[in-house]
């Protein structure tokens, strides 16, 4: 008892294994999309390009515009060494700065329970959201209740 199957019905059949595994794929992956909360000064351009960049990434931004960026920072633990221009909060964690997306998933995948937070200082020329070129490395720090900090990652390249 054999079977012929039209072009038509193979395409379908193709079409459809195609879309079921991007969706499987999605799933397995864990993509649905992370609320970070971000509290910038309005006039900032450098923070809403981060936040560009985080978007892309997968994580839903809700923004506070606020002159007072300062208290935000010091709620948080985040001392004056540590500080940039911004600072956002995700999955009980503190981002000071245009720490990049992938070094904040992995943050959120391992979950260290004596991490605070990441900070890259100051504002790094090729940090995202600064994107300046040449690229210039940039170290993300991680730092603790205290303000002990270690090395989280190390970007050498672009």
């Amino acid at each position: 008892m054999s079977q012929q199957y039209s072009r038509r019905d193979i395409c379908g059949l193709l079409a459809g294994t195609a879309v079921l595994s991007a969706a499987w794929s999605r799933m397995v992956e864990g993509q649905s999309p992370v609320p970070l909360t971000v509290y910038k000064d309005p006039s900032c351009g450098c923070c809403e390009a981060w936040v560009a960049h985080m978007k892309a990434n997968g994580f839903v931004a809700t923004v506070t515009n606020t002159t007072d960026v300062d208290r935000i920072k010091r709620q948080n633990g985040v001392g004056a060494a540590l500080a940039s221009c911004h600072t956002a909060l995700v999955g009980g964690y503190v981002i000071e700065g245009h720490v990049p997306a992938g070094d904040v998933k992995r943050l959120l995948a391992t979950q260290p329970k004596t991490i605070r937070g990441l900070t890259i200082p100051g504002m790094p020329a090729s940090a995202p959201g600064m994107d300046m070129k040449p690229f210039q490395p940039y170290t993300v720090l991680s730092f603790d209740a205290q303000g002990k900090t270690a090395v989280f990652a190390a970007h050498r390249n672009a």
